[in-house]
């Protein structure tokens, strides 16, 4: 864990020094020779069951034919297991628990594991929803370490939801739909193994929490289902997705204000709109998001890859994002930066204030673009894009040619570019510059490395 932090920290500090150059953010955005995640130790329920207490939902009366009301039951074996420290709240596999919104609260004794074998089920009915939960199926609030795993899945139902949309029939009103599970307000929180599909609107949401930890999960929920993000990370920190495999109506991974130091590694896409930050600075409000990363990716057929989307009139900034070994097919638009996202039934009006996008490094991009600008810098000529680094981009486009477009975006690209960048705006000196400085770094840990055998 300490690894992980100091990693974070010393690698993606936040660059505020007003007149860093191209070189020394290319410097701060390095990745370390070997740098992995390290391998959290999860803790087995069964391989711990004699220090353990389990509380079965099955003994509160829970009934998991999917159609007998089981709310009652959890929330009473979630106060048993919530008050006694080293418990096991057991959904049990093989049956279909029908749960209504519910908020799980703490603090608890320590060390509470959710071990969901079992499927927990939302109701489908829309007009059935409790009124005072219209954005919120299952929420999880002051939580302190935390563990939820096991083979379940936890299903929205949320098939009438998206039918009453007004992105699936024009003529509805426009209206929120609940978010199927969400960590709120929690720290060392982790969460493994577990399957999420069919939410009413987003599957997954990390809300004001800090030291979050998701592995091995699956997200599924058809590609025509709007507003299903697959993850959702808001106004949250440190936290790691890692070997997730996402497939939605709407992006796999939303990351928006106030979040920082967050990494995803192992990632699958597809369907959905990409991997996304934002959206950010709607109704001109400020938003903030800073040291990113994501290491080794794929998407597959989606509308979007690598995207950073943000209203126009917001304020605050993007900065210290850093994208390496991703691999695309059939991608819409895989790499973009749109200062001019309206997700609005009326045109927006054109503003001059903006989100401040600087410091993203693309590195080892590869695949096909489905549209011929396989990179897009849409940036605004007030608050314009800069310190935007490529360096080993190779886009190609099965039925015709690609390009890059850029509007008010500085940055350079160097090793291979395809398709060329020489719309970003820079001086050659710039590219000598980080090109003597990759040598420095590829020297300095050559030398590390022969001086760690030694």
């Amino acid at each position: 864990m300490n690894n992980l932090l100091i990693f974070l920290v010393l690698l993606l500090v936040p660059l505020r020094s007003a007149g860093k150059g191209f070189a020394d953010i290319l410097e701060d955005l390095q990745v370390q020779e070997g740098d992995e995640f390290e391998l959290l130790d999860w803790p087995s329920w069964e391989s711990a069951r004699g220090n353990k207490v389990l509380v079965n939902v099955d003994a509160f009366g829970a009934v998991g034919d999917g159609v007998s009301d089981d709310t009652q039951a959890f929330v009473n074996a979630w106060k048993q297991a919530c008050s006694i420290p080293k418990s096991v709240l057991l959904v049990p596999q093989g049956r279909r628990y029908l749960v209504n919104a519910t908020r799980f609260k703490g603090p608890c004794a320590d060390k509470l594991v959710i071990q969901i074998e079992g499927t927990i089920v939302a109701p489908d009915e829309p007009k059935d929803w409790d009124p005072k939960s219209m954005r919120s199926w299952l929420s999880f609030y002051n939580l302190t370490k935390a563990l939820f795993q096991g083979n379940g899945v936890i299903d929205g139902s949320g098939q009438k939801w998206w039918a009453a949309s007004c992105k699936k029939n024009k003529s509805n009103p426009c209206k929120g739909a609940p978010s199927a599970v969400t960590i709120d307000s929690s720290s060392a929180v982790r969460v493994k193994g577990l399957t999420f599909q069919n939410s009413q609107q987003m599957n997954f949401v990390i809300a004001r929490s800090n030291s979050v930890r998701v592995m091995d999960v699956k997200v599924s929920a058809p590609e025509d289902s709007p507003n299903t993000d697959g993850i959702h990370i808001t106004d949250s920190t440190n936290v790691v997705l890692q070997n997730c495999k996402i497939g939605t109506g709407d992006d796999c991974i939303s990351i928006v204000n106030g979040s920082s130091s967050i990494k995803m590694k192992n990632i699958y896409c597809g369907p959905g709109h990409g991997i996304s930050i934002g959206s950010l600075g709607k109704d001109n409000s400020t938003g903030i998001v800073e040291k990113v990363v994501l290491d080794k990716a794929f998407l597959r057929g989606t509308t979007n890859g690598l995207r950073i989307k943000t209203w126009q009139g917001g304020s605050g900034y993007v900065r210290a994002v850093r994208y390496q070994d991703v691999r695309m097919d059939d991608v819409s638009n895989p790499i973009i930066i749109d200062q001019f996202y309206c997700d609005s039934p009326k045109t927006c009006q054109n503003q001059t204030s903006a989100v401040e996008i600087s410091q993203i490094m693309y590195r080892n991009i590869t695949g096909t673009s489905k549209s011929e600008k396989a990179m897009k810098f849409a940036c605004s000529d007030t608050v314009p894009c800069t310190h935007i680094i490529l360096n080993n981009i190779n886009l190609q486009r099965s039925d015709g040619t690609v390009e890059t477009f850029c509007n008010s975006a500085v940055g350079i690209g160097y090793g291979y570019v395809q398709p060329s960048a020489e719309c970003l705006s820079s001086s050659d000196k710039d590219i000598i510059i980080i090109q003597k400085k990759e040598e420095e770094i590829a020297q300095s840990s050559t030398e590390h490395l022969i001086h760690t055998e030694l």
